[in-house]
């Protein structure tokens, strides 16, 4: 019988990029609340990193929309505005490394 060996090494991904931004834009919000919609953003934030989600890119790229949109309305700080972009260049990255036969699903 074989077992797992825990890997030494991790390789840097598009995949694990858009992990670290989301996270960093929910610490964001989560640090700079109370601003107008945090609560909905954070909401909206933790259904796109759900496993739904993750197992469904287009779903994220959905929630991601709604997210800026909600963010658009209302007046977020400029560090929550920031990691928003941060995640959509993220996503658009995994969308490019998907065709390139880059990353696989």
């Amino acid at each position: 019988m074989t077992f797992y060996i825990e890997p030494t090494g991790y390789e840097k991904t598009a995949l694990s990029d858009l992990q670290g931004a989301w996270q960093n834009l929910r610490d964001e919000v989560v640090k700079t609340r109370p601003f107008p919609e945090w609560e909905r953003i954070l909401f909206h934030i933790d259904e796109a990193m759900s496993w739904e989600s993750v197992r469904n890119l287009e779903q994220m790229r959905n929630k991601l929309l709604l997210i800026q949109n909600i963010a658009a309305q209302s007046e977020v700080p400029d560090k929550v505005a920031e990691w928003i972009k941060i995640v959509r260049q993220d996503l658009d990255e995994v969308f490019v490394a998907l065709e390139e036969g880059k990353a696989d699903w």
